[in-house]
């Protein structure tokens, strides 16, 4: 079949000419814009930090950036090992700081569990937890459910209110704000620049924290789509561990994908859905191709247009009310987003 905009040829880079772009104009933009000596990388494990990290050592060297593993209490495994086999493989000094002490102090896990008891009562130590998301791709509201695992791993679901579902988030978000306040210190001490690893699904849809980990000196991957940073990973030669990783958002007790928590679908899908809908193609021409049905894309794309809207605040600084006189010259076209 022969189609107007072929999404998956649309979505394909080369690998070697896109990183090779990225690390330069990251080099500029440290150089003669934000006129710091190197960056800061927190790496979690997964595939956006990784190639952050990479491209960072490509700009500057692995003398001049600093790597972070910031786990708490909460944190897979998999992701300090695979933070610190890239730290390693990448030959960049990191350093590992427990946040979970932090959040228990601030009040993270209370606020949170109290939330999740106005649910399920009986919720308590030795359970775990995680949200997931439904009604994006058949049209609906998208309503969020709490899954809670006794400690004998039965698990119990439950659909949230409004109020118990942003406490939730709310205090969770704890966890990004805690991670960014270490990475500004250490950049401070070092006069680094804080590198940002959302990738361009995120930072269209708004999946940050805002003054969390949406907050940056620089974002040098939010152009490019998640599966064009699996392919720069892969250009990269970053460890197969990492390259083959599964998007997840580490930020609950139980494994939870990206796509159960905030997106409609996996992350391959979603690439062709969000391309499409910026495209203006047609849900009868992308369907196919995303392996959906027009209806169901239709709805797709009313939810890409919904979190747009609905996260567009994340993206802005804090507003004044009156025009404030000898503004800064504007970030210099080379800043990217």
């Amino acid at each position: 079949m022969c189609v107007a905009v072929d999404l998956k040829k649309a979505l394909a880079i080369d690998p070697a000419t896109a990183a090779a772009s990225v690390a330069e104009r990251l080099r500029v933009v440290l150089r003669d814009h934000l006129r710091r000596r190197g960056l800061v990388v927190a790496m979690s494990g997964g595939i956006d930090s990784s190639v952050c990290a990479a491209l960072a050592v490509a700009a500057v060297g692995s003398s001049r950036v600093l790597g972070l593993l910031l786990p708490e209490h909460e944190s897979s495994d998999d992701s300090g090992r695979r933070g610190k086999l890239l730290a390693e493989h990448l030959g960049i000094e990191y350093l590992s700081v427990d946040i979970g002490p932090a959040l228990d102090a601030l009040g993270c896990y209370r606020w949170r569990d109290d939330a999740i008891r106005a649910t399920i009562p009986e919720y308590g130590p030795g359970w775990k937890n995680k949200i997931v998301i439904e009604g994006g791709t058949a049209g609906r509201v998208n309503v969020h459910k709490i899954v809670a695992e006794r400690p004998d791993g039965v698990r119990i679901e439950h659909r949230l209110d409004v109020r118990n579902y942003l406490q939730v988030v709310a205090a969770t978000n704890f966890k990004q704000r805690v991670r960014k306040t270490i990475e500004y210190f250490h950049a401070d001490r070092l006069n680094y620049a804080v590198v940002g690893t959302p990738n361009r699904l995120e930072y269209d849809q708004g999946f940050f924290v805002k003054n969390g980990d949406g907050s940056a000196d620089v974002k040098p991957i939010a152009h490019l789509f998640k599966s064009q940073v699996y392919a720069i990973a892969r250009q990269l030669r970053l460890p197969s561990e990492i390259c083959g990783a599964v998007p997840t958002t580490d930020t609950y007790s139980l494994s939870q994908g990206q796509d159960e928590f905030y997106f409609a679908l996996p992350y391959a899908q979603m690439d062709l859905a969000l391309l499409g809908q910026t495209l203006g193609v047609s849900a009868e021409e992308a369907a196919p191709q995303i392996g959906l049905t027009a209806e169901q894309v239709r709805f797709v794309y009313q939810d890409v247009e919904a979190k747009r809207r609905a996260t567009a605040m994340l993206h802005w600084p804090g507003l004044t009310l009156e025009k404030v006189l000898g503004p800064l010259p504007p970030p210099s076209s080379s800043s990217g987003s």
